[in-house]
């Protein structure tokens, strides 16, 4: 398989341009000041957080190979297979059926490394683990092997279940133990705890991060950013009527 075979969008184009769309709305919002707690509340500036949500769909396109998985048989075209209502691309192959297992930069390794940011950054490493560690359970109860895409997660499991831990966890600081714990559970539950499933799905990519999780990470990131102007508008509520009593 040449390397230009591994790079291809995780999600059908039309899809694609909704998260587009999406990133588009949170600058507008952010523009207009509807969403200013989010350095405060998240670690990094509004515009860092929609640059940042940019770059993981661009970096949603690649795929960095690490190995081979061995070889099998699977259509040699590219096809768009639903699930739970979202398009993901098996892509098609030009050379040999082996098996290429590989990391999606704008699903794991940029999720990855801001995660680890804003765990230092906020000091939040132990709660962040926590985190982590009950977001992984649950998606890998929900994670299921599909066929010509590989580890699949319905996209808003990932998300919501990262909202509801954090904000139990410390509601203070939801927004990067979302961010932290959402991204590295979904990779944890959904991609690495399912590695022994990763064989015989007929997929030419395996992509830790990249499509049947993608869309979850992302998801997770954007609900971040919602939830750092949420608790930050209403920590700044209560410091202003605390100054005006």
């Amino acid at each position: 398989m040449h390397f230009g075979d591994t790079q291809y969008l995780p999600v059908a184009p039309p899809f694609f341009m909704l998260l587009v769309g999406i990133v588009a709305v949170l600058a507008v919002l952010i523009q207009l000041r509807i969403l200013q707690y989010v350095y405060v509340q998240l670690g990094v500036s509004p515009g860092t957080a929609v640059y940042l949500l940019l770059a993981s769909l661009i970096g949603s396109y690649i795929n960095i190979p690490l190995g081979t998985l061995g070889s099998e048989r699977y259509l040699r075209q590219e096809e768009i297979i639903y699930y739970f209502g979202v398009p993901y691309v098996a892509p098609r192959i030009s050379a040999a059926p082996e098996v290429i297992l590989a990391v999606n930069v704008g699903g794991a390794v940029i999720p990855t490394v801001l995660s680890i940011y804003l765990l230092s950054k906020n000091k939040l490493w132990g709660r962040g683990l926590i985190a982590a560690a009950c977001v992984a359970a649950v998606c890998y109860a929900y994670a299921e092997p599909v066929r010509g895409i590989g580890i699949a997660l319905p996209i808003f499991v990932g998300p919501l279940a990262a909202t509801l831990v954090a904000l139990l966890i410390s509601w203070r600081h939801a927004a990067p133990l979302a961010y932290a714990g959402g991204s590295l559970g979904v990779l944890i539950g959904a991609d690495l705890m399912n590695f022994d499933k990763l064989t015989r799905l007929g997929a030419p990519v395996l992509s830790i991060g990249g499509a049947g999780t993608f869309d979850g990470i992302f998801m997770t990131g954007v609900l971040s950013v919602l939830l750092a102007s949420l608790i930050g508008g209403l920590l700044g509520r209560r410091h202003e009527s605390v100054s005006a009593g």
